[in-house]
């Protein structure tokens, strides 16, 4: 199926805000953008974990910086700590031991944040932190991306990844999560007991939507706008299922604020 160029959002790889979404629902064309493509961040954390809320703060602060699409990623095994995480999926949890596998890592810790799937650091340091996104920032220059445009339609969500530009044409991933915006919780026991955390783009949803050989294709899935879980949906082009980031795309619907507690 061919659509519109107006329905559709080209991200040249970055992000796009609410107000490109709802130029696109409206049918305006979006010009893309010049920039390179934003360095992805996972930071895998845990409601339970006492050292984690540090990293939750740097990784919103990453969220509102445009050359960053940063994700949290909430696990489960920290739960026996006496506080089960209201955000935590066993998706996360073995996205993050795929990653341990991957890299050839003894065990999983939090806070982690993973970069652009090539390298891990612990979340809460903030100096390496950014000195990691530096790195990954100057070893990309001149690495050939892939563009992923993202759309909607119909109450769908539709994905287009363009032909590999070169003869090589690696096997990749691509991965849909959607994700809350904002969300916060109330947490009333174990080592984070009776504070309130606050949590940007958390991932409640994670799917292998299909792989991409190096043919220009497409693809669609329900949009799933009533589901308030989630308001906003990341696409990640990821080169063997947990190897390095080849493009990726963030779309954010009206932010709405969730709160929870047990």
């Amino acid at each position: 199926m061919v659509l519109p160029m107006g329905r559709w959002l080209y991200t040249a790889l970055g992000i796009l805000t609410a107000t490109l979404t709802q130029a696109a629902w409206a049918g305006q064309p979006v010009m893309p953008s010049p920039a390179p493509r934003p360095v992805v961040v996972e930071l895998f954390t845990s409601q339970g974990c006492s050292d984690c809320p540090a990293a939750d703060r740097l990784l919103s602060d990453l969220a509102k910086r445009r050359d960053v699409i940063a994700l949290s990623l909430p696990i489960t095994y920290w739960d026996m700590l006496g506080w089960k995480d209201t955000f935590a999926t066993e998706a996360n949890t073995q996205r993050q031991r795929s990653y341990a596998r991957t890299m050839s890592h003894s065990g999983i810790y939090t806070p982690q944040m993973i970069i652009d799937g090539r390298f891990d650091v612990v979340g809460n340091q903030r100096d390496r932190v950014f000195a990691a996104l530096s790195a990954r920032a100057n070893d990309g220059l001149g690495e050939p991306s892939v563009p992923v445009l993202v759309g909607t339609a119909s109450g769908r969500l539709e994905i287009a990844i363009p032909a590999a530009k070169t003869k090589i044409r690696p096997m990749a991933t691509i991965w849909v999560m959607r994700t809350l915006v904002h969300g916060m919780v109330n947490v009333g026991g174990g080592e984070n007991r009776d504070h309130m955390l606050t949590y940007t783009n958390v991932v409640r949803d994670l799917q292998r939507a299909g792989e991409w050989t190096g043919e220009a294709m497409k693809i669609d899935l329900p949009l799933n706008l009533a589901n308030m879980k989630h308001d906003g949906i990341a696409v990640i082009l990821q080169a063997h299922d947990y190897g390095p980031i080849l493009g990726a795309a963030l779309l954010q619907f009206p932010q709405t604020s969730h709160a929870t507690s047990r």
